[in-house]
């Protein structure tokens, strides 16, 4: 039995995912963990969520280590904020406990102090801005394509909903840097955010990136690789928050079975 605990308890990401571990056979709910003395403290997850009482007590972030050497989970779900989410996943690494990472919108410092944590506590890690099955196979087809259609036009497209607080996103971010390393080209210099005013002629090898914010749009994304007389699009819609929970329990067996450090969803699905 793999037993999970997770971070976010209450949000709308985080009870998806509870209700996910509950209908495993496989799994078994630990702990759920909100954030700093949140009010749900002490309260069931399972009822908060509407599933009934599981006998698993929302704890505070500030208990986190505490709880994580009481339950000792097999794996931490973290699908948070870039701030709390770093600390949070180098106490978990410190308490011997896999991760896997949705969180987005971390700096390059922040991404390499999480790495050296995971490889120094010696745990594995998932970590993907991304955990759709479908977005990740869009990642291989952009890359795929890149290669091919190495002298057309590329240009990225995102929209979320209007409460997301980082831009572009992670997955975006993602699909950039996968076309850049297909391409060969400079990652700091090639991307473009965004047009405004006499900006002249298009340079040779920069990649568009664009972000839109609105309504309740859930994720989609754009690659539009165009040429002289044609175009190809090729696009990601995310329906329903329930494709990033399939991909989740995917990674939850593939971390404590795994040899491999740090992988992504690419290291889950096998397409890499």
């Amino acid at each position: 039995m793999i037993k999970v605990a997770l971070t976010g308890a209450g949000g709308r990401i985080s009870s998806k995912i509870v209700k996910a571990v509950l209908e495993q056979e496989d799994m078994e709910l630990a702990a759920a963990i909100g954030s700093l003395d949140t009010s749900l403290e002490g309260k069931d997850i399972g009822e908060i969520i509407g599933a009934g009482n599981i006998g698993v007590p929302v704890n505070g972030a500030q208990k986190l280590a505490e709880v994580l050497n009481e339950k000792k989970p097999d794996v931490l779900i973290d699908f948070t904020r870039a701030d709390a989410s770093v600390g949070t996943i180098k106490t978990s690494a410190e308490c011997g406990v896999n991760v896997i990472v949705g969180t987005t919108g971390f700096s390059d410092e922040q991404m390499a102090s999480i790495k050296k944590s995971i490889r120094e506590n010696k745990v594995n890690a998932v970590i993907s801005p991304n955990m759709a099955v479908g977005v990740n196979v869009f990642f291989k087809i952009i890359e795929d394509l890149a290669k091919i259609l190495e002298d057309f036009d590329i240009e990225i497209m995102e929209a979320h909903h209007k409460h997301k607080v980082d831009a572009p996103s992670g997955t975006a971010v993602k699909a950039y840097e996968i076309i850049a390393d297909a391409l060969g080209g400079n990652k700091d210099e090639a991307c473009v955010h965004g047009r405004h005013g006499m900006v002249g002629k298009r340079r040779e090898g920069e990649i568009g990136m664009h972000a839109v914010r609105g309504g309740d749009i859930i994720g989609d994304h754009t690659v539009l690789f165009a040429g002289e007389g044609e175009r190809i699009e090729v696009v990601h819609r995310a329906q329903s928050r329930q494709a990033f929970v399939s991909g989740v329990i995917k990674a939850v067996r593939y971390v404590v079975m795994t040899s491999k450090e740090i992988s992504d969803m690419g290291d889950v699905l096998g397409i890499k």
